[in-house]
């Protein structure tokens, strides 16, 4: 599939339902949603808005994202899984980031915020990734983290310790997640962490559709 492809691709799958009286075009609210979720940042993304004639503020650009409220793909069946977990800083509060990732095609297959790392949170985690997608004789490739183990344990899910190999493939998605996640923290300092997971989960959309 084409880079062009993908981007309009993502663009068909991204739903208005929420829009009740907008004064911009549809087309180009699903453009800045695109390209804020593809890496633009809000003020970059607001400046291409303008060169069609459209003035927006960055917290409306923001508010469309959120609104929009975007989901990565259920329904999966990879064979194998990575998981890991990673603290982020959203302005004065840390926060752990769980993840998975499809090794083989990086699909993020499901994010979530925490506040503390714990077992029940990574038992958790595991139950809603196995609600979303068919993983359950996939095998799961996770680091030397404790409650991650536990909790594939606990599953019954066949897993392994792996530092490289499959591993290092998800490293940059786990970097462009903590990354990103810094620059929305700069821009929106006192965001909730609720709003924060469900900006991941619309930016885990994008990912999917355009690597």
């Amino acid at each position: 599939m084409t880079e062009n492809a993908s981007l309009n691709g993502c663009i068909d799958q991204i739903e208005l339902g929420f829009v009740e009286r907008e004064a911009t075009p549809r087309l180009l609210m699903k453009l800045g949603i695109q390209l804020h979720l593809a890496g633009l940042s809000l003020s970059n993304t607001v400046s291409i808005l303008e060169i069609f004639g459209v003035e927006r503020a960055r917290s409306t650009v923001h508010n469309w994202v959120h609104k929009a409220d975007l989901q990565p793909e259920n329904g999966q069946n990879p064979d194998h899984v990575a998981v890991d977990e990673t603290v982020i800083q959203l302005g004065d509060e840390r926060y752990w980031l769980y993840a998975a990732v499809d090794p083989e095609s990086n699909d993020l297959l499901h994010t979530k915020l925490e506040p503390v790392r714990t077992n029940v949170f990574a038992h958790t985690f595991f139950a809603e990734l196995r609600e979303k997608h068919d993983v359950d004789d996939a095998v799961f490739l996770v680091d030397g983290a404790t409650p991650l183990q536990d909790a594939c344990s606990r599953h019954g899910l066949d897993f392994r310790y792996e530092r490289h190999g499959n591993r290092n493939s998800v490293e940059r998605v786990f970097r462009e997640m903590k990354r990103r996640t810094f620059c929305f923290s700069n821009c929106f300092r006192n965001a909730e962490a609720e709003t924060v997971g469900e900006w991941l989960r619309s930016f885990a959309f994008a990912w999917n559709q355009l690597i």
